[in-house]
């Protein structure tokens, strides 16, 4: 069982930044792949970033150039730098956390407001 804690998330005006984190339970957290998803009113939830246990990343197209995806294993961490923060990407952030054999795990999700 892995517990996924996400902070970070508030209010900041166009073009400033963010950075969120997601703390995980438990062991293995190496073993598991991590990902950032964001949801609005009304709409599916989708990727965002998402890196392996190898560190292989993966961004959205509207991530790419102005988010950055990192983890540190030794803390059980993840986190999601946010650049030149836009309207568009006012959302619930969730953290993910996949492995084939333990399963698929969520946080419990941190509000970003990008708005003047």
């Amino acid at each position: 069982q892995v517990q996924l804690v996400e902070s970070g998330g508030g209010l900041v005006q166009p073009g400033g930044s963010l950075t969120l984190s997601c703390v995980a339970s438990g062991s293995m957290f190496s073993a598991y792949a991590m990902g950032w998803y964001r949801q609005t009113p009304g709409k599916q939830r989708e990727l965002v970033a998402s890196m392996g246990s190898v560190a292989a990343r993966n961004y959205a197209d509207s991530a790419k150039g102005r988010f950055t995806i990192s983890r540190d294993n030794a803390k059980n961490t993840v986190y999601l730098q946010m650049n030149s923060l836009k309207p568009e990407d006012t959302a619930v952030y969730y953290c993910n956390a996949k492995n084939d054999v333990w399963g698929e795990y969520w946080g419990q999700g941190t509000q970003v407001t990008v708005s003047s």
